[in-house]
């Protein structure tokens, strides 16, 4: 349960929290809110300081039906922000969101840490032989369909198996390629209804089976606050309960926008355990 993020040992059998840097300007909680040097630092550091171990940057947004953008204008968005964050915060550990090969390399190369791809390798072929040259830490995600269409009628035999079946094939054609640091994340939201989500959440435990460090984000999705017909600006409460069954069921990194409540949920369930 330990991943190697620039030479530095992560041990995830203590769970670790991953604080959310969107700087896209249209994401579903924090859109257009950090499009400044000042807004990112200062949030970055709030988040550092409350206890996130990775800071993961994302300039596309993957909402549902988000609006699809170019290579070009993803690259230009990111590497100056990890450029910025490199500079004021050496130490920091960062995870980029991309589904891209060529985003991937440009940002590791930029001092980025780790690749988060919410396609799970199926929007790029070149994303698993990028990130296995690269030998990196990489996160797995599900998602059926693209963010575009993604939600439209999401159709499953049994989702739990079927997601499962399908990191098995992912994961054993990673190890294949030599690349051993494989983080799984069932992917809330992306592909799923409301029961799908809540099925995967009690039966979170069962991904265990795959041998691999789990990431859970939840953080503010609609399957928390539609549910209690709130918006997600409402929903820090159920992020930590949603947050808190995640842990007792086996996640070792949770997703957050909000890092201080996460922190708090993984020390109070690590007391517990």
């Amino acid at each position: 349960m330990t991943i190697n993020c620039k030479g530095t040992l992560i041990d995830l059998s203590s769970p670790k929290v991953m604080g959310i840097l969107n700087i896209t300007p249209d994401s579903f909680y924090d859109g257009g809110k950090y499009k400044d040097e000042i807004a990112i630092l200062k949030q970055v550091e709030k988040m550092l300081l409350e206890g996130a171990t990775f800071i993961d940057v994302g300039a596309y947004s993957s909402r549902p039906g988000a609006k699809h953008i170019a290579e070009e204008e993803e690259l230009q968005r990111i590497v100056p922000v990890i450029d910025l964050l490199i500079k004021h915060f050496p130490e920091i550990i960062i995870s980029v969101d991309t589904f891209r090969s060529k985003i991937a390399l440009e940002t590791i190369n930029s001092g980025a840490a780790m690749i988060n791809d919410i396609s799970g390798g199926t929007m790029d072929a070149k994303i698993f032989e990028t990130v296995a040259n690269l030998q990196v830490p990489y996160i797995l995600m599900h998602m059926l369909g693209t963010p575009q269409n993604m939600q439209k009628n999401p159709v499953y035999k049994d989702v739990v198996e079927d997601i499962i079946s399908f990191f098995a094939e992912q994961i054993f054609k990673l190890h294949q390629l030599k690349l051993n640091d494989v983080i799984i994340d069932v992917g809330f939201g992306f592909g799923k209804t409301s029961d799908h989500n809540y099925e995967i959440l009690k039966n979170l435990s069962l991904f265990k089976s795959l041998d691999a460090p789990i990431l859970a984000g939840i953080s503010r999705k609609s399957m928390l606050y539609k549910m209690l017909d709130i918006s997600a600006q409402e929903a820090l409460n159920a992020t930590t309960s949603a947050n808190t069954i995640a842990l007792l069921n086996g996640a070792n990194i949770l997703r957050v926008h909000d890092v201080k409540e996460a922190f708090e949920a993984v020390k109070i369930v690590e007391q517990v355990l």
